[in-house]
């Protein structure tokens, strides 16, 4: 059993080496531990520090191109390096290194697919009281979408099997931790979260500039991975919704016809109309974006052979 630990980096010369030299050689369950530091364009020295720290295999991006790209490249890596098992984890220190077995443990076990380590939120004294508050709500809203029990939605500190790291795409350029939770819970993944503890904050997030951008950035990763996994749920409680008040309309129109007043009401009639309308259509977007997520299914699982294939090979 081979793992990997991966640190996706950006100009991560200030905090690498305290991360990289927290590192385990030696996790139980596991015969070869090995690190892999993907540089996402870095302008520094990022990537000829991760090798004189001994780090296993350096991948480079030539220009940044995002924390979610660095992310899948790393996956790709690892794939491709023979992993059974990968772990993220970032490249600031963030994360207790020594808690990696705690990750491992469940997929080496077989109970879980995916392991989301959870940060004590609550206790964590660089977090301010609004941003605790919104971490929670993110992971609720993460939870609602996903059907999973993750308690830290947002936590890069992750295991992730073979097979989903297989199955997993991001679409998201922006971030990676909300977009396969979700991805991974509508594709009856199994995901478990276990607690983890924290170091002190090195330096700033550079992923949270601001908590307003962070919360709609967010919000439109959920309802757009919603959409993508279960577009014929989404489309059909759309069509409801616009249904609904165009049948009232239209009831009351004939109501006043009946009454011999319709042609005081003709607004309600176009309104109904209009409602009806929208709705046919968002049902027929509905049933079309259900066709493409099957097909989509298809290409994904082609795509898993492949890559299967090709690191037998």
């Amino acid at each position: 059993m081979k793992l990997i630990i991966q640190v996706p980096c950006l100009n991560e010369s200030g905090t690498l080496a305290i991360a990289i030299e927290a590192l385990p050689r030696e996790v139980p369950g596991f015969d070869q531990v090995e690190w892999l530091v993907i540089d996402d364009g870095s302008t520094d020295d990022t990537a000829e520090l991760a090798k004189r720290l001994g780090v296993d295999h350096v991948v480079r991006h030539t220009a940044n191109r995002g924390l979610a790209t660095a992310f899948m490249t790393g996956l790709t890596t690892c794939l491709r390096l023979g992993a059974d098992v990968i772990v993220n984890t970032d490249a600031d220190n963030q994360y207790e290194a020594a808690d990696i077995p705690k990750l491992t443990a469940p997929i080496v076990a077989g109970m879980a697919d995916m392991v989301i380590g959870a940060r004590p939120i609550s206790e964590t004294e660089h977090f301010s009281w609004i941003k605790k508050k919104l971490q929670h709500l993110g992971s609720w809203a993460v939870r609602m979408a996903s059907k999973t029990d993750v308690a830290d939605a947002p936590s890069g500190f992750r295991a992730i099997s073979r097979e989903t790291a297989m199955r997993l795409n991001v679409f998201n350029p922006y971030t990676y931790t909300l977009e396969t939770i979700i991805q991974a819970g509508l594709s009856n993944l199994r995901v478990m979260s276990v607690p983890i503890r924290t170091n002190e904050d090195l330096r700033p997030s550079r992923l949270v500039k601001s908590i307003s951008s962070y919360v709609r950035r967010s919000l439109v990763t959920i309802l757009r991975v919603f959409i993508t996994y279960r577009p014929l749920f989404f489309f059909f409680w759309l069509g409801v919704a616009l249904a609904l008040p165009g049948l009232a309309l239209g009831f009351r129109f004939v109501y006043y016809y009946v009454q011999g007043n319709g042609s005081g009401h003709v607004q309600s009639l176009i309104l109904a109309s209009l409602a009806l309308t929208l709705a046919a259509l968002a049902a027929m977007c509905g049933l079309i974006a259900d066709l493409i997520s099957t097909n989509r299914k298809l290409m994904e699982r082609i795509s898993q052979q492949l890559i299967s294939k090709d690191a037998g090979s």
